[in-house]
């Protein structure tokens, strides 16, 4: 059974490695990498959220 703290060390651990392909993705599109990273982290951020609550209610079903 998932709990909660493998929930979030999960959401967390992918999230960096999200962020880095986001990041470097929007760099090779742009060639501003302060904007990229901008845009990469704000993405980021609100995709973690997402992904933690899949997490909990996909714990819960199964």
């Amino acid at each position: 059974m998932d709990t909660k703290r493998k929930s979030l060390v999960k959401t967390i651990s992918w999230r960096i490695i999200a962020t880095g392909i986001t990041i470097g993705t929007i760099y090779a599109f742009t060639g501003n990498i302060a904007f990229s990273g901008e845009v990469g982290i704000i993405i980021n951020v609100v995709k973690a959220f997402a992904y933690y609550l899949h997490e909990r209610l996909y714990a819960k079903m199964t």
